[in-house]
């Protein structure tokens, strides 16, 4: 159960426009929105920088998913992985190659520059941090600066994320939930403190 309580969507009128874009993007308005709304300014802030950093177009959206899930794999947001699994899917990514996206590193699921930016999202989502200079190394064999720089701003917007739904025990919507079930879960993931 929630830590505190979201704000109704309905009564957030200032922000229907950016949570209408939301629903058209998620199909659902994420609880952990109306939740921030309650900190003056923190909601159309973040929806701008989000938004900026989701649909950059340097890097694939799927591979910018499957950064954000892998970063919050590391740092063991439940909310997060399933909704950026859920996303990922929802963008055309295969449901086999996220149940093995622990297994990057040895499956032929992924590509050499997927690994690269799997590492380094995997490295930047442990606490401590733990990307090296190697992890940016194998980065600029397929990425210019700006895209690697794209990647980090990934692992970064999830590292508030994470801990923010972590912290709020933010409850999890209904398709993200399946999504956990279905794919996750052979992999340990439960619901736990995100359940209604």
């Amino acid at each position: 159960m929630a830590r505190i309580t979201p704000l109704p969507v309905q009564d957030l009128a200032e922000h229907q426009e950016g949570l209408a874009l939301v629903q058209q993007v998620f199909g659902f308005v994420p609880n952990s929105m109306p939740t921030m709304a309650r900190v003056p300014g923190l909601l159309p802030a973040f929806q701008t920088l989000a938004g900026t950093i989701m649909m950059n177009p340097l890097i694939p959206p799927e591979l910018i998913q499957m950064v954000a899930h892998i970063s919050s794999l590391a740092a063991g947001c439940r909310y997060c992985q399933s909704h950026t699994g859920h996303s990922a899917e929802r963008l055309g990514v295969d449901p086999a190659k996220l149940a093995a996206i622990w297994e990057f590193e040895t499956s032929e699921l992924f590509s050499p520059a997927e690994q690269a930016a799997l590492r380094l999202g995997l490295h930047s989502g442990q606490v401590p941090n733990g990307t090296t200079d190697e992890d940016f190394e194998a980065c600029r064999q397929h990425y210019s600066d700006d895209q690697i720089a794209t990647i980090v701003s990934v692992c970064a917007l999830f590292g508030f994320l994470n801990r923010w739904n972590d912290t709020m025990a933010t409850e999890l919507e209904p398709s993200p939930t399946e999504f956990g079930q279905r794919v996750l879960a052979q992999n340990g993931w439960k619901v736990g403190k995100h359940s209604g």
